[in-house]
Order: C-alpha cells, then sequence, then structure tokens
C-alpha cells in the first residue's frame, strides 16, 4: 500500500515542472526531496530557512543531506520576526506566514510555481496552527496528498536507503519556552547547547524545556532508569547548572511532543 502512495506521489511532483522544497533535514523533508529529485531531477531547488530558533546542528545537517542527494540547495538567513519575540501561543502560524512569505518571493525570482513542505497525514491529527499559514499561501503537502503517513515515510525512507528514517522528531527552540515568554538569542543557545549535551550521552529523543532557572528534561519513558542512574544524573545536572539553570528537573510523564502546548489545546 505504501509502495503505491509513493507512486502517487511521483506522479503528482511530475505533473509540477519545477519546484522549491522547503527542507528542513528532517525525516519528512528529506524523504520529499529525494522523492521530488527522482520525479524530477535537475528541476529541485531545496531551500532551508534559518532562524535564530533552529537548531544549527540540524542546518548543518541539511546542507551535508542536500549534497548527498546532489540537489541545488540553499540556506535562506532570517530574522527574527518581533512579533515572535514574546513566544504568542499563535507562534506557529505567524512564522510559517513569515517564512513561507520569504520562499514565495525565492519562488516568484526563479519562476517556479510550486512550492512544497513535508506535511504528512499524521498532522492533520496534531496541533499544527502553521497549517493554517500554509493553507493561505497557497504551499502544496505532497506527502499529505498522497496519503502518507509517518510511519510510512519512514517505511519507505528505509527501503529507499535514506539516512534519515529512524531520525527522532524535531521542531524549532520555541517549542522550549512556555507561551508568553520574553526570548533572547542567548537562551535559544542555551537550550541548544544543553539538548545536544543530552544527546551526546545517549539520549537522542530528548526535550529540555526551560523554564527560566529550571530546566524540565523530558525523555521516553523506555530510558527514564538510565538517565536516573547516580552517575549519569550527576553528570546532567553539573552540565545543565555550568549553563545557568538553578534546577534541573525531570518530567516523570515522559517525552511528547508539544507538551508546553497542552494548557493551550
Amino acid at each position: 500500500m505504501s509502495r503505491d502512495k509513493y507512486e502517487t506521489l511521483l506522479a503528482d511532483l511530475r505533473s509540477m515542472e519545477r519546484v522549491l522544497v522547503a527542507f528542513s533535514g528532517g525525516v519528512d523533508s528529506v524523504f520529499l526531496l529525494h522523492a521530488a529529485n527522482q520525479a524530477l531531477p535537475g528541476k529541485v531547488f531545496a531551500v532551508t530557512l534559518s532562524a535564530p530558533y533552529t537548531p544549527q546542528a540540524e542546518v548543518k545537517e541539511a546542507i551535508a543531506l542536500a549534497r548527498d542527494m546532489n540537489v541545488r540547495h540553499e540556506v535562506l538567513n532570517v530574522a527574527f520576526p518581533e512579533e515572535l519575540r514574546n513566544n504568542p501561543a499563535e507562534r506557529c502560524y505567524l512564522c510559517k506566514r513569515e517564512l513561507f512569505l520569504q520562499l514565495k518571493s525565492i519562488a516568484e525570482a526563479e519562476g517556479i510555481d510550486h512550492i512544497l513542505d513535508g506535511t504528512n497525514m499524521d498532522d492533520l491529527d496534531d496541533h499544527r496552527p502553521g497549517r493554517k499559514a500554509l493553507l493561505e499561501l497557497g504551499i502544496r503537502s505532497p506527502l499529505q496528498d498522497a496519503g502518507l503517513t509517518k510511519q510510512e515515510i519512514r517505511a519507505l525512507s528505509k527501503e529507499e536507503a535514506l539516512p534519515t528514517w529512524n531520525k527522532p522528531n524535531g521542531t524549532c527552540l520555541l517549542t522550549r519556552i512556555p507561551h508568553d515568554t520574553a526570548v533572547d538569542e542567548p537562551e535559544l543557545r542555551r537550550i541548544e547547547e544543553g539538548e545536544l549535551f543530552l544527546k551526546s550521552i545517549g539520549f537522542s529523543s530528548v526535550r529540555l524545556r526551560s523554564h527560566g532557572e529550571l530546566a524540565r528534561i523530558e525523555v521516553t519513558e523506555e530510558v527514564i532508569p538510565d538517565l536516573v542512574a547516580p552517575h549519569v544524573r550527576r553528570q546532567i545536572d553539573a552540565h545543565l547548572k555550568r549553563l545557568g539553570y538553578r534546577h534541573v528537573t525531570l518530567d516523570m510523564a515522559g517525552y511528547r511532543m508539544g507538551s508546553l502546548n497542552e494548557q493551550t489545546v
């Protein structure tokens, strides 16, 4: 069934002639770029949007992935939109609208009619206010149009030998900070450094939620015993306190995407 959907996706892409792909380097956008490159070789332009709240490790990985796929690629550095400085509840909508307006300008300058993003079928069931902005701007979501779920995308990515098939889900760094909280670049870099450290010691699916002087760590339930092992716990506590946190805590509910949205949805 998923292979049939893949053929549907390729046929849809071929009908577009030339495309610009919003390329984050995550599971969905890598799969979409791979498919677009198969369907339209030499007619694909990938653009990675790098805002201050974009994990820089993700940008570096996107650059390497696009190079390996031999696709024309550009990183667009964007300023911190002022309307996001207080991390409002509608930040995803405001961000998507601002960033994809910039992609539309690039596409128009390139004479490209179709801008693509990696939204999939599962995103319809999630809290995704940014989807509204994509619809308003006429951004196309071919993975969703083909009926592909996240699980199917991962399975097909593995079949296609894409290195991201089992990559953990990623989100922007603003999702680590409560809504209606002033945000600056040093705080974003602190969060990113803390998460990179946690990943470096073996916790690949992790979120560091930042509440001022308190760091709240979310990991999947099966690795909680590893994290609270005395030597690991002390190592994490010392490192995060060096980053300026006074209190380092573990969220006993475990890792879940969008936990800071729970009070708003």
